[in-house]
């Protein structure tokens, strides 16, 4: 049986062919074919991933990243689809599920929200449940950074408090685009945000996410 993450894998690689090697990302200065480099070193090289959380090997990560991201279009997306080999954790299915199910699903909407034109995606009940189910469990390490009160609320009126303090903004709408917002890509996510406006105009510009 197909697994979320195992679909939205396919979903990311198949948008990232779409788009072709060129096309602009959510992700500030990086291209599809960026992005593409980055998922594969990601799953297939744990030295150069430790540099995505530890600041001091960041520099060597970035290299390797640039590395791959020097092979043919078609071999990284080639590695994306397949991915990663027996003796990787994320070859096993509930670590696979729990580290990329939303990691997937943030990068194919980095894809897919890059240009123009887009619309958000029709999300099936059972995966806006998955989603919601992730945010609820790292919505505080994602909010970390919020210079105020945030919460996250969904349109039936589940919320969970991402940052304690105060003034509050409160951020609504379905879980996948309580994750963008979360994730640093405020910009790109379709919600309603209250609060008073210098409150909402900081936590619209925070450097959100799971990062450093």
């Amino acid at each position: 049986m197909s697994t979320h993450a195992k679909r939205e894998r396919l979903v990311l690689a198949d948008l990232l062919e779409e788009a072709g090697p060129d096309a602009p990302t959510l992700c500030d200065g990086w291209n599809t074919r960026d992005l593409a480099a980055h998922v594969v070193v990601r799953e297939r090289r744990p030295d150069a991933a430790a540099g995505m959380v530890i600041k001091p090997l960041a520099a060597r990560g970035e290299n390797i990243r640039t590395e791959f991201a020097a092979k043919p279009y078609a071999e990284l997306l080639e590695l994306i689809r397949s991915g990663p080999g027996r003796g990787s954790p994320f070859s096993l299915k509930p670590i696979d599920e729990a580290a990329n199910t939303v990691e997937f699903f943030i990068h194919a909407e980095d894809v897919r929200r890059g240009g123009e034109g887009w619309e958000p995606r029709a999300l099936d009940p059972v995966f806006a449940e998955a989603l919601w189910k992730r945010l609820e469990s790292t919505a505080r390490l994602m909010g970390r950074k919020s210079p105020v009160g945030l919460v996250l609320r969904r349109p039936n009126g589940q919320t969970v408090v991402a940052q304690k303090g105060a003034p509050v903004v409160t951020v609504t709408g379905e879980p996948g685009e309580l994750l963008l917002f979360a994730s640093g890509r405020q910009r790109a996510a379709r919600v309603t945000v209250e609060g008073e406006e210098a409150a909402v105009k900081a936590a619209g510009a925070a450097q959100m996410g799971l990062g450093g």
